[in-house]
């Protein structure tokens, strides 16, 4: 069995450099895909705790699953939005971007 603080360490590596990538990447595509990292390390928190806490039940599994789903209406909804950003101004720089203020 591999001890719980290997899990964890992993998770909050990948959640500190999903966190730098987001508040210091300009590119909206790079900034999505820091949050997917974010959100992937808070999976593997879900499912570490779950098989160490409960480990007949699936609790954690599932939440992951919830997770999961959400993520991939939040990509699909940013990409979106992102590829309607890229061909009316031909960059999806966030810095450069001022669509939304009228």
């Amino acid at each position: 069995m591999v001890p719980l603080i290997y899990p964890l360490t992993l998770a909050a590596v990948m959640f500190g450099l999903g966190l730098y990538g987001a508040l210091t990447q300009r590119n909206a595509i790079r900034i999505l895909m820091c949050v997917e990292i974010m959100l992937n390390a808070a999976n593997l928190n879900l499912v570490t705790f779950s098989r160490y806490v409960t480990p007949t039940e699936a609790t954690g599994q599932v939440f992951a699953l919830f997770v999961m789903t959400v993520a991939a209406a939040e990509v699909s909804l940013a990409l979106a939005i992102i590829l309607i950003i890229a061909r009316r101004q031909k960059h999806v720089d966030l810095e450069k971007i001022n669509m939304l203020r009228w």
